[in-house]
Protein backbone atom coordinates (compact mmCIF):
# COMPACT_ATOMS: atom_id res chain seq x y z
CA UNK A 1 0.00 0.00 0.00
CA UNK A 2 1.16 3.74 -0.53
CA UNK A 3 2.11 5.65 2.18
CA UNK A 4 -0.61 8.56 3.23
CA UNK A 5 0.84 11.90 1.84
CA UNK A 6 -0.67 15.40 2.34
CA UNK A 7 -1.34 16.25 -0.92
CA UNK A 8 -2.44 20.18 -2.39
CA UNK A 9 -4.29 20.25 -6.03
CA UNK A 10 -4.38 23.86 -7.47
CA UNK A 11 -6.64 23.80 -10.17
CA UNK A 12 -5.01 26.59 -12.27
CA UNK A 13 -7.69 27.17 -15.05
CA UNK A 14 -9.69 30.15 -14.70
CA UNK A 15 -12.63 28.15 -15.33
CA UNK A 16 -14.05 25.73 -13.01
CA UNK A 17 -16.14 24.08 -15.90
CA UNK A 18 -14.62 21.77 -18.05
CA UNK A 19 -11.95 19.34 -18.94
CA UNK A 20 -9.42 20.66 -16.49
CA UNK A 21 -11.72 20.83 -13.40
CA UNK A 22 -12.65 17.06 -14.16
CA UNK A 23 -9.44 15.68 -13.70
CA UNK A 24 -8.90 17.55 -10.79
CA UNK A 25 -11.77 16.64 -9.13
CA UNK A 26 -10.96 12.56 -10.39
CA UNK A 27 -7.72 13.06 -8.54
CA UNK A 28 -9.16 14.67 -5.35
CA UNK A 29 -11.84 12.30 -4.64
CA UNK A 30 -9.94 9.52 -5.78
CA UNK A 31 -7.32 10.64 -3.02
CA UNK A 32 -9.84 11.47 -0.43
CA UNK A 33 -10.80 7.75 -0.90
CA UNK A 34 -7.21 6.43 -0.47
CA UNK A 35 -6.69 7.64 2.98
CA UNK A 36 -4.57 11.19 1.71
CA UNK A 37 -4.95 14.66 3.17
CA UNK A 38 -6.02 16.79 0.69
CA UNK A 39 -6.27 20.71 0.27
CA UNK A 40 -7.20 22.35 -2.76
CA UNK A 41 -7.55 25.67 -4.56
CA UNK A 42 -8.70 26.89 -7.60
CA UNK A 43 -7.35 29.71 -9.66
CA UNK A 44 -10.35 31.20 -10.37
CA UNK A 45 -11.44 31.50 -6.88
CA UNK A 46 -8.52 33.13 -5.64
CA UNK A 47 -8.66 36.66 -5.06
CA UNK A 48 -4.86 38.58 -5.62
CA UNK A 49 -3.36 41.28 -7.82
CA UNK A 50 -1.39 39.17 -10.49
CA UNK A 51 0.61 41.61 -11.47
CA UNK A 52 4.25 41.74 -9.77
CA UNK A 53 3.76 45.44 -9.60
CA UNK A 54 7.77 46.60 -9.06
CA UNK A 55 9.56 43.36 -9.72
CA UNK A 56 11.73 42.44 -6.83
CA UNK A 57 12.16 45.50 -6.03
CA UNK A 58 9.93 46.68 -3.38
CA UNK A 59 7.93 44.27 -1.27
CA UNK A 60 4.23 43.91 -2.56
CA UNK A 61 2.12 42.66 -0.07
CA UNK A 62 0.45 39.54 -0.20
CA UNK A 63 -3.16 39.06 -0.27
CA UNK A 64 -4.89 36.17 2.40
CA UNK A 65 -5.04 33.58 -0.71
CA UNK A 66 -1.43 33.83 -1.75
CA UNK A 67 -0.34 33.51 2.19
CA UNK A 68 -3.08 30.16 2.17
CA UNK A 69 -1.22 29.06 -1.19
CA UNK A 70 2.15 29.36 -0.04
CA UNK A 71 0.84 27.41 3.20
CA UNK A 72 -0.38 24.68 1.44
CA UNK A 73 2.13 24.36 -0.89
CA UNK A 74 5.32 24.35 2.74
CA UNK A 75 2.80 21.38 4.04
CA UNK A 76 2.53 19.45 1.50
CA UNK A 77 4.43 15.92 0.37
CA UNK A 78 2.71 15.99 -2.61
CA UNK A 79 1.91 19.20 -5.66
CA UNK A 80 -0.33 18.54 -8.51
CA UNK A 81 -0.57 21.40 -10.51
CA UNK A 82 -4.18 20.59 -13.16
CA UNK A 83 -3.63 23.65 -16.39
CA UNK A 84 -4.37 24.18 -20.01
CA UNK A 85 -1.57 24.70 -22.09
CA UNK A 86 -2.63 28.08 -23.54
CA UNK A 87 -0.16 30.14 -25.96
CA UNK A 88 2.38 27.07 -24.98
CA UNK A 89 2.26 27.90 -21.37
CA UNK A 90 0.26 29.00 -18.21
CA UNK A 91 -2.65 30.86 -18.23
CA UNK A 92 -2.23 34.35 -17.23
CA UNK A 93 -3.60 34.16 -13.50
CA UNK A 94 -1.56 30.97 -13.00
CA UNK A 95 1.52 32.42 -14.34
CA UNK A 96 0.50 35.87 -11.96
CA UNK A 97 0.05 33.76 -8.94
CA UNK A 98 3.75 31.96 -9.04
CA UNK A 99 5.06 35.57 -9.99
CA UNK A 100 3.51 36.77 -6.54
CA UNK A 101 3.98 33.72 -4.42
CA UNK A 102 7.16 32.19 -5.33
CA UNK A 103 9.38 34.49 -3.87
CA UNK A 104 12.47 34.49 -2.10
CA UNK A 105 12.48 32.97 1.60
CA UNK A 106 9.43 30.88 0.37
CA UNK A 107 10.08 29.08 -2.29
CA UNK A 108 14.11 29.77 -2.53
CA UNK A 109 17.20 31.39 -0.97
CA UNK A 110 19.80 32.92 -2.64
CA UNK A 111 23.10 32.20 -1.11
CA UNK A 112 25.02 34.52 0.06
CA UNK A 113 29.33 35.23 0.86
CA UNK A 114 30.31 35.65 4.52
CA UNK A 115 30.34 39.19 3.45
CA UNK A 116 26.39 39.26 2.54
CA UNK A 117 26.59 39.34 -0.82
CA UNK A 118 24.09 37.09 -2.75
CA UNK A 119 25.42 35.29 -5.07
CA UNK A 120 24.41 33.19 -8.43
CA UNK A 121 23.73 30.15 -6.09
CA UNK A 122 20.56 29.22 -4.32
CA UNK A 123 18.78 26.95 -1.31
CA UNK A 124 15.83 25.09 -2.73
CA UNK A 125 13.82 24.97 0.15
CA UNK A 126 11.06 22.31 -1.29
CA UNK A 127 13.90 19.78 -1.97
CA UNK A 128 12.86 16.35 -1.50
CA UNK A 129 8.81 17.26 -2.48
CA UNK A 130 7.26 15.85 -5.87
CA UNK A 131 5.22 17.01 -8.39
CA UNK A 132 2.70 15.97 -10.88
CA UNK A 133 1.73 18.45 -13.57
CA UNK A 134 -1.63 17.27 -15.44
CA UNK A 135 -2.15 19.23 -18.58
CA UNK A 136 -4.66 19.56 -21.18
CA UNK A 137 -4.01 20.99 -24.92
CA UNK A 138 -6.27 21.66 -27.97
CA UNK A 139 -3.43 20.84 -30.25
CA UNK A 140 -2.57 17.08 -29.93
CA UNK A 141 0.43 16.10 -27.86
CA UNK A 142 2.76 14.92 -30.69
CA UNK A 143 2.72 18.40 -32.33
CA UNK A 144 2.85 20.87 -29.16
CA UNK A 145 6.39 18.51 -28.17
CA UNK A 146 7.87 18.87 -32.09
CA UNK A 147 7.49 22.47 -31.86
CA UNK A 148 10.72 24.39 -30.27
CA UNK A 149 11.63 24.43 -26.41
CA UNK A 150 8.83 22.72 -24.62
CA UNK A 151 5.37 23.96 -23.49
CA UNK A 152 6.30 22.62 -19.65
CA UNK A 153 9.60 23.92 -19.50
CA UNK A 154 8.44 27.43 -17.52
CA UNK A 155 6.72 25.30 -14.78
CA UNK A 156 8.31 21.89 -14.37
CA UNK A 157 12.22 23.34 -14.37
CA UNK A 158 11.81 27.25 -14.12
CA UNK A 159 9.06 27.17 -10.83
CA UNK A 160 9.40 23.91 -9.60
CA UNK A 161 12.66 22.26 -10.07
CA UNK A 162 14.13 25.56 -9.10
CA UNK A 163 12.39 25.20 -5.82
CA UNK A 164 12.85 21.32 -5.11
CA UNK A 165 10.30 19.84 -6.46
CA UNK A 166 10.82 16.67 -8.33
CA UNK A 167 8.21 16.31 -11.08
CA UNK A 168 6.18 14.21 -13.45
CA UNK A 169 4.14 14.99 -16.21
CA UNK A 170 1.00 13.78 -17.59
CA UNK A 171 -0.51 15.52 -20.97
CA UNK A 172 -3.78 14.50 -22.52
CA UNK A 173 -4.15 16.12 -25.65
CA UNK A 174 -6.40 17.28 -28.14
CA UNK A 175 -8.99 17.94 -25.29
CA UNK A 176 -11.23 19.66 -27.35
CA UNK A 177 -14.17 17.53 -28.49
CA UNK A 178 -13.55 14.39 -26.49
CA UNK A 179 -15.02 11.48 -26.92
CA UNK A 180 -16.86 10.10 -24.04
CA UNK A 181 -14.79 6.60 -24.14
CA UNK A 182 -11.56 7.99 -24.32
CA UNK A 183 -12.84 11.30 -21.41
CA UNK A 184 -13.75 7.75 -19.14
CA UNK A 185 -10.02 6.45 -20.10
CA UNK A 186 -7.94 9.95 -18.79
CA UNK A 187 -10.35 9.97 -15.29
CA UNK A 188 -9.35 6.85 -14.86
CA UNK A 189 -6.02 7.27 -15.31
CA UNK A 190 -5.62 10.19 -12.56
CA UNK A 191 -7.71 8.32 -10.51
CA UNK A 192 -5.31 6.26 -9.93
CA UNK A 193 -2.71 8.73 -9.75
CA UNK A 194 -4.61 10.26 -6.57
CA UNK A 195 -5.14 6.71 -5.65
CA UNK A 196 -1.63 6.04 -5.34
CA UNK A 197 -1.01 9.97 -4.48
CA UNK A 198 1.57 10.25 -7.25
Amino acid sequence: MAAVKNIFILLAHPDKNGMCCELADAYESAAHEAGHTVNRMNVSDMQFDANLEQGYRAVQDLESDLVKFQKYVGECDHFVIVHPIWWYGLPAKAKGLFDRAWLPGSSFRYIKTKHGASTIFWHRLYRGKTARIIVTSGTPQLIVRLLPGGANTQLRWGILWFAGFATRLTWFGSAEYVPEEKRKRWLLKVRALGRKGI
